[in-house]
């Protein structure tokens, strides 16, 4: 049985009980929230060595770290190290985006390689097999689609972003007002290029029953995504994303009723004062069932900098529900992201999420800021190293200008606490 037809009969699994040890929470509210769709558990029954990890309500709010091949550049060994530097600096989850070179194998490597849950995007796979193929992507078939559907559950993918809501009826709105970045999902415009030439409706949306029954033998979890997100932020909050969003409610529902647990993907390009809207928006049509947002990113001329445009708005939406961010890195809109992008990347997220966490009152997340300000009165400069984020950054940071007192090289003999102290210890002595 899947995680979600476990906790409906009222069954603590194993990887329950470690989401719950990991979180400091009661194994039960965890199982409850499993239950009601509010928290998920991406735990594929064929991904060895998996350490489970939960998404959701009243959880830490979790950090997607994407890497993959192009095209252009990347292959096996790049990628591995790419999941190494991800891992290590704090994702508790790794999508493979590859589109270049032997993409079977460099999931599977991958997964091998792994012990936080692999999500993927199965249709890339697909596109690019129909390229070679028959020239075109779309040339591809339902079967094609499904087939690697199923490849990718069983080799152990945890979690698998498929546009379901992409439909004729949001393709439609979408042509009605007209946008200025158009479509922006890779995944999205695969779609859409096939249901124009082929006259039909999105396979994932006309087979979803087909799709569920997939998920379903591998307890794999759906990540339902926003091919309509806006790449804009003259797009965002558009009839078209909302179509879509109104149908992926729907969806959820049918997977939850078919034992599949569900994330619902997000924008994408937002401005400061929609992104309230837009997590409220999820959290009443799909009842609740996890939040996952690219950024989202509150401008767009951040260019080589987005990283920190996804990470400003990655701590609103994390504040206001969300419970899953994809990093954005420095290279995103410019360039394949190296290992540093990455490392930025996660860091960048992870503070966003952190920020959120304080907001929404994560159990641990206030104290862990405690520490660190405890530490910062006692100028314990390896302790607030170890707090940090990143400790080697910190520790270079610190040392690369000496100083003749015991505070950094910013106040050097004049560090406001250190006089503070030293005052009202005089004053006490006087007393």
């Amino acid at each position: 049985m899947t995680q979600l037809e476990l906790a409906k009969k009222g069954v603590i699994s194993p990887q329950m009980k470690t989401v719950a040890q990991a979180e400091g929470l009661e194994v039960e509210f965890i199982r409850q929230g499993v239950a009601e769709g509010t928290i998920v558990i991406p735990a594929n029954i064929n991904h060895a060595g998996l350490v489970p990890c939960g998404i959701g309500q009243g959880l830490s709010t979790k950090v997607n770290a994407n890497i993959g091949t192009s095209s252009d550049y990347g292959d096996l060994n790049t990628e591995l190290e790419k999941l190494r530097v991800a891992v290590e600096a704090g994702a508790d989850t790794v999508m493979d985006l590859s589109t270049g070179g032997d993409i079977p194998a460099i999931r599977r490597a991958i997964i091998n390689a792994s012990s936080v849950p692999i999500g993927t995007v199965p249709i890339y796979q697909v596109g690019i097999s129909a390229i070679a193929r028959d020239g075109a992507i779309v040339k591809m078939t339902a079967d094609d689609l499904f087939g690697v559907i199923e490849e990718n559950a069983r080799d152990g993918v945890d979690f698998v972003t498929v546009h379901c809501g992409v439909t004729q009826a949001a393709f439609a709105r979408l042509k009605q007002q007209g946008r200025v970045a158009d479509v922006v999902s890779r995944g999205g415009s695969f779609l859409i290029g096939w249901m124009l030439y082929n006259e039909r409706e999105n396979p994932l949306y006309e087979h979803y029953d087909r799709l569920l029954e997939i998920c379903r033998e591998y307890d794999g979890t759906l990540s339902l995504g926003d091919g309509m997100r806006p790449g804009s932020l003259s797009d965002a909050t558009d009839r078209a994303q909302v179509e879509e969003l109104l149908t992926i409610g729907e969806l959820v529902q049918r997977a939850q009723e078919a034992g599949v647990q569900a994330i619902v993907e997000g924008p994408g390009h937002l401005p400061l004062n929609q992104i309230e809207a837009n997590v409220r928006l999820e959290k009443s049509i799909c009842k609740g069932a996890p939040f996952y947002v690219l950024g989202p990113l509150v401008t767009d001329i951040g260019a080589g900098y987005d990283h920190i445009t996804g990470a400003i708005g990655g701590a609103l939406a994390a504040a206001f529900g969300t419970d899953f961010l994809c990093y954005v890195t420095p290279s995103e809109h410019l360039s394949l992201p190296d290992f540093e992008d990455v490392r930025q990347g996660v860091i960048a997220s992870r503070l966003a999420a952190h920020a959120g966490d304080l907001v929404k009152g994560v159990k641990g997340a206030a104290e862990w800021d405690r520490k660190m300000s405890v530490a910062r009165k006692k100028l314990d400069w390896e302790e607030q190293a170890r707090l940090s984020l990143d400790p080697e950054r910190a520790r270079r940071v610190h040392t690369q200008h000496t100083s003749t007192g015991s505070a950094c090289s910013m106040c050097g003999n004049f560090c406001a606490m250190e006089l503070v102290e030293k005052y009202l210890g005089v004053h006490a002595t006087k007393c």
